[in-house]
């Protein structure tokens, strides 16, 4: 008898929610850095 394969799951295809969440976190860490680049120019300055 052969087993069934239903357990498998297919790669999901991420949703617009998740692709967007994952780009907001990305931007504020982005900021985060820049802000405190530019923080530590201005102590020079």
């Amino acid at each position: 008898m052969a087993k069934k394969t239903a357990n498998v799951q297919a790669p999901r295809k991420k949703s617009k929610r998740e692709r967007r969440l994952k780009i907001v976190i990305y931007v504020m860490i982005l900021a985060m850095i820049l802000s405190t680049m530019t923080m530590g120019l201005s102590m020079f300055i």
